[in-house]
């Protein structure tokens, strides 16, 4: 599952709000700032006294129960299903048949998961007969009565006749996977504009049992077949590969796929849609790509680096891909980022890009992805999690792939780009939240699905690389998944596995990353005297609650050289002096000089030093910190030279941090300073900075720069495109409606929400008709936005004209099937109270009626 990262989109920065309305601490920003020069870093989150007067951290949550793995009774060694679907009433009809085995112990009953259905016959089957069995059903469990004792060397068969009604189950879900009904209908009556008619399920993770019976929980693992009837203009995807496909005397046609290797039922998946399949191919076996067909021209362009991606892992891991088939299709509505269902990835419709969107694209947008859901293929999917506590055993492997994809096709620093984001993730987090990595408590298995089993996880994986060393690193990852190859397994066996590799006991390494909560926090000084460095490292994390970290690191001593030397020196206590040889004054002594370690750093250096750091940094993190930590000292001409110099790095993310810090510049020479932006703006390569540049230029209180907003409007790229408008929508020049008219058709997501941000602040009644007719054309994940775009419009247009669109924004509230969307309608219904105090009474009934937990939080602190 791939784990969305707030403050990418409209939709994550509002997943990031409720999870911080859920904790109660306040809000941070874009992420942990690092420490400022000569400064202690203050602590992330303050603390609290308990009742026996120990400080407690606030972020240490309250004991949760114990998640132990489930106990194995019986094992689901296959599943055949026979599905097809009711439309109207969004139920699936079907017939299983499982194959089942006592797993040890003879068993008299089978329970199986099926949720929410109607059951209408069980049976056993025979070879001759099949006989009807007795059951217990309280709609979340099947309780199968047995006509005698199953041993475990006696396989039987049981026949299970339903129907799934997927929209009459209580509503969950999580920050990551924000429904949990499993079997999903979009637009079924074909009634919304341009919205396809699709199925699709979610499984992840314990929803397959929302449409078909099965022990829902990851140390199962079965072969399955799936039959599909379904209209004849639909095509259909499932596990494995397509083995049958006829038509039906009826009009439809009967799609038959079968996984002949064994998966968790989590990973079951069935789509049905009128897609386009775009074919590729890896050694033999195919690779396909579904999309809606207006997307077939560029399907490739999007998804066309897989097979590339399928040799680099094999080849890495020393397991080729192990599964018959592989399959990516993006689908509309989707609850989550992706899913690495087995052969059959799904991924969101906003994977699918036109011509003009892929000018944007790079790769943290969908390629991180792509690359997250298949490396799940081999962490997930071939060797599995046996229970949800040891989830990192699936997703921080899957959040590295992405480094590690980076790191191979596009070089270091855009793999140095990746691991400073996921750093900065974790440790925003972390200031609410720290857990260990493998927890066995915690209050919901969906709460597993954060930051720490991805960012920090990933982060671990990546030290544990660099400790081993990278041949001991994948010789291990080889021996892992060739060692537990098809079955469920914890922690311990990646342990054993790198300790069987190395020849080490690594217990040290895995107890405090994987089995602690936190993380060090370290302040670092040096000084120099008689033809020595003393280097002091003090851990200030609070160690009653966290580990005193052993920390493998290597530090570079900068001289005369333009090389420098690297001591690999050991941390181990909680204050420690190492001395480290050097023939005169260092122009910098670097802690962690790889920037491998996760952490806080609080290193005293002087602003000449970091200036040396920018000049020699030997990567991309290196230079990006000292931009952050110079922020503030632009008006100093050394300073000021070195940001002029990042404007003209080699590396675009480089060059638009520069611009971001150079917002509100009063440095030296200003106006050769604005001169230098002005052109990124205009002939940068990378449309991000450009967009960035944009956003620079707006920041001067002076200076006209409406012909580079009006050219940025027309651009090619839509995120350039994009930033214009929201610059004009604050400073409006004379001729900016008839630009941002101009674009009123487009479809091209970012800058629908940039126009419909210009005319909430700049609109009126003219513009009341676009919101509503654009309504139908924006993403689920944009509406969050939208609303409040709608709302803000609405203040500014008579009351007597709004009717229509507080019924819009009153049905979404009260029905839109993302939870997300119902509180961006409702938010735009709440700024059009004041002037309109019925709204009172509908705004609490909305709050009165809503089910969703996450809401409810919410709406309790509105």
């Amino acid at each position: 599952m791939k784990y969305l990262v707030p403050g990418l989109t409209t939709l994550m920065l509002f997943v990031h709000l409720l999870a911080v309305a859920q904790s109660g601490t306040p809000a941070p920003g874009k992420g942990p700032s690092k420490a400022p020069v000569h400064k202690k870093a203050a602590p992330a989150v303050p603390a609290a006294p308990s009742s026996a007067g120990i400080v407690v951290p606030s972020w240490l949550p309250a004991e949760a129960p114990l998640q132990p793995a489930v106990t194995i009774l019986t094992e689901v060694v296959d599943t055949k299903l026979d599905v097809h679907f009711d439309y109207k009433k969004q139920h699936l009809l079907g017939t299983a048949i499982l194959t089942l085995r006592s797993h040890f112990y003879p068993q008299t009953e089978v329970v199986l998961d099926a949720k929410g259905f109607d059951i209408q016959k069980v049976e056993l089957v025979g070879d001759k007969k099949n006989k009807n069995l007795n059951y217990n059903y309280n709609r979340r469990k099947l309780v199968i009565a047995l006509d005698h004792p199953y041993p475990r060397s006696t396989p039987y068969q049981v026949r299970i006749v339903y129907v799934a009604k997927p929209n009459e189950l209580p509503q969950g879900g999580s920050a990551a996977i924000t429904s949990d009904k499993g079997l999903y209908f979009i637009n079924p009556l074909g009634l919304e504009k341009n919205k396809p008619r699709q199925i699709w399920t979610q499984g992840e993770t314990e929803a397959s049992s929302c449409w078909f019976p099965t022990i829902d929980k990851p140390n199962q693992r079965m072969t399955q077949e799936i039959s599909m009837t379904v209209e004849k203009q639909f095509k259909t995807l499932s596990n494995g590969l397509l083995i049958s496909s006829h038509a039906n005397p009826d009009g439809t046609r009967t799609d038959t796929w079968k996984l002949s290797e064994p998966h968790a039922p989590y990973l079951a998946t069935m789509v049905v849609g009128d897609f386009a399949v775009v074919s590729d191919s890896w050694h033999g076996k195919p690779v396909d790509y579904y999309v809606e067909p207006q997307y077939a021209a560029t399907a490739r362009a999007v998804f066309g680096h897989t097979p590339e991606m399928m040799d680099f892992y094999s080849k890495k891991l020393g397991v080729e891909y192990p599964w018959e088939k592989y399959a990516q299709v993006a689908v509309r509505d989707y609850v989550s980022g992706a899913m690495e269902n087995t052969t059959a990835t799904t991924h969101g419709n906003i994977i699918q890009a036109t011509r003009r969107e892929l000018l944007d694209a790079n790769y943290q947008t969908a390629e991180s992805t792509i690359a997250h859901e298949l490396f799940h293929h081999w962490f997930g999917d071939y060797v599995t999690c046996e229970s949800w506590s040891n989830l990192p055993l699936n997703e921080s492997f899957a959040d590295y792939s992405e480094y590690l994809w980076a790191e191979h096709k596009y070089g270091t620093d855009e793999a140095g780009l990746v691991q400073e984001i996921k750093i900065n993730n974790y440790l925003e987090e972390a200031q609410s939240k720290r857990e260990p990595l493998i927890r066995y408590r915690y209050a919901s298995r969906e709460d597993m699905f954060d930051r720490h089993s991805y960012d920090k996880g990933g982060r671990v994986l990546h030290m544990l690389r660099k400790y081993v060393g990278d041949d001991a690193f994948f010789a291990a990852l080889n021996r892992y998944l060739t060692q537990n190859k098809q079955s469920a397994v914890e922690i311990s066996k990646l342990r054993v596995a790198f300790e069987e590799t190395t020849g080490e006991d690594l217990m040290w390494f895995f107890n405090q990353w994987f089995l602690k909560r936190g993380h060090p926090e370290l302040h670092i000084t040096h000084t120099y005297t008689n033809g020595q460095v003393t280097l002091r490292v003090q851990q200030t994390q609070d160690t009653l609650f966290q580990p005193v970290y052993r920390l493998p690191v290597t530090v570079a001593v900068w001289t005369g050289s333009n090389q420098p030397t690297e001591h690999h020196l050991t941390v181990t206590k909680a204050d420690q002096t190492f001395t480290l040889p050097a023939n005169q004054k260092p122009s910098l002594v670097k802690f962690d000089n790889e920037s491998q370690l996760l952490a806080q750093f609080d290193e005293e250096r002087t602003q000449d030093e970091l200036i040396f750091q920018f000049y020699h940094a030997q990567s991309y993190q290196q230079k990006s910190e000292v931009l952050e930590l110079l922020q503030n000292k632009t008006t100093e001409l050394s300073v000021s030279s070195l940001l002029r110099n990042a404007l003209n790095d080699k590396f675009w993310a480089l060059r638009r941090t520069a611009l971001d810090h150079l917002r509100r510049y009063r440095g030296p020479e200003p106006e050769g300073m604005r001169k230098d932006i002005k052109r990124l703006a205009t002939t940068d390569p990378n449309p991000r900075v450009r967009a960035q540049a944009i956003v620079t230029l707006a920041s001067f209180p002076d200076g006209s720069y409406g012909p580079i907003y009006g050219a940025a409007v027309v651009d090619s790229s839509a995120l350039v495109a994009a930033a214009a408008v929201e610059v004009l929508s604050k400073k409006p020049e004379t001729n900016s409606r008839q630009q941002v008219a101009a674009l009123d058709n487009t479809t091209s997501s970012p800058l629908i929400l940039a126009v419909a941000d210009f005319y909430a602040l700049n609109g009126g009644l003219d513009q009341y008709p676009w919101f509503l007719r654009r309504l139908s054309d924006v993403a689920d994940a944009d509406l969050y936005a939208y609303f409040q775009s709608f709302g803000t419009l609405m203040t500014h247009i008579p009351p007597v004209e709004r009717d229509k669109g507080l019924r819009v924004l009153e049905e979404y509230a009260r029905n839109a099937p993302q939870y997300y969307v119902r509180l961006g309608a409702y938010r735009g219904l709440a700024m059009l109270m004041p002037t309109n105090p019925t709204l009172k009474a509908v705004l609490q009934n909305i709050r009165e009626k809503e089910t969703d937990d996450r809401l409810k939080a919410f709406y309790n602190l509105m």
